[in-house]
């Protein structure tokens, strides 16, 4: 294998695992739209795997699993977890509604593992959107969990419609509903502004401009690439960890537009 490292990826710090598109909720906000409640998963093995040999060559800072709702595979989203705390990835998060049993007794296993495969940054959705159709008691006995097990920096992470400090029906019902974890003395994180896409586009155009070009905060610059983000069925940057070496789709890599 070529050890000349691909300039377009030479600043990568940051991976990323969309363990799965299945999802507990049916959000009018979410850019994605129209998950559905089954399907594939990341390989937890092979996803771990890939976090140890990237490691290896780059300088990564951080690990993030995220979804649909990643703890409905709580056992592979673990395994991702401890490979990157044992590679010395300084910031290892999960973002979760926080729904994916009812059953107490698997909500409190699955926030102790999380906490023992090293999870150090927990951010739990809740607000207007989430929990129109997430109940909330589930949601809570999952954070009176992650309190016991005292997994740092665990706080809430809400969706903003129309900006932070916009006064709207939904964005007061989220301040209700984030006022019931204050309570618990779980902070709330700045959250996030809705992107004008997906289901947000269907059920919520009316707060947004049909004549502005909405920008997605969250678009890479392909030939700087820093975070690269690995999809449930093992698909980044072109290539497949389930077929190919990860360093090799690394150093393939090319833009695009090049």
């Amino acid at each position: 294998m070529n050890t000349t490292m691909n300039s377009y990826i030479s600043n990568l710090n940051r991976i990323e695992f969309i363990v799965t598109s299945a999802c507990t909720g049916r959000c009018k906000h979410c850019s994605e739209g129209g998950n559905k409640g089954t399907g594939e998963h990341i390989n937890g093995a092979i996803a771990a795997d890939m976090v140890r040999k990237v490691a290896s060559r780059y300088a990564i800072k951080s690990v993030m699993t995220f979804g649909g709702e990643p703890l409905l595979y709580p056992d592979d989203v673990c395994m991702i977890h401890s490979a990157a705390r044992d590679a010395g990835i300084p910031l290892r998060q999960v973002i979760t509604n926080g729904f994916f049993s009812s059953d107490e007794a698997k909500i409190k296993k699955v926030a102790a593992d999380l906490a023992e495969s090293g999870v150090n940054d927990l951010l739990l959705s809740v607000d207007a959107f989430h929990q129109e159709f997430i109940p909330i008691e589930p949601v809570i006995i999952f954070a009176k969990a992650a309190l016991e097990v005292q997994i740092p920096n665990f706080r809430v992470h809400p969706a903003w419609l129309a900006g932070r400090d916009a006064d709207n029906p939904y964005n007061r019902k989220t301040h209700e509903i984030i006022a019931q974890f204050r309570e618990m003395c779980i902070p709330s994180s700045d959250g996030n502004v809705i992107f004008a896409a997906g289901n947000a586009l269907k059920y919520l155009s009316e707060y947004f401009d049909p004549d502005e070009e909405y920008e997605n905060e969250y678009t890479e610059k392909q030939s700087d690439v820093v975070a690269i983000s690995v999809k449930s069925n093992g698909d980044v940057l072109g290539g497949k960890i389930y077929k190919s070496d990860i360093l090799d789709i690394l150093q393939n890599y090319t833009p695009d537009d090049e």
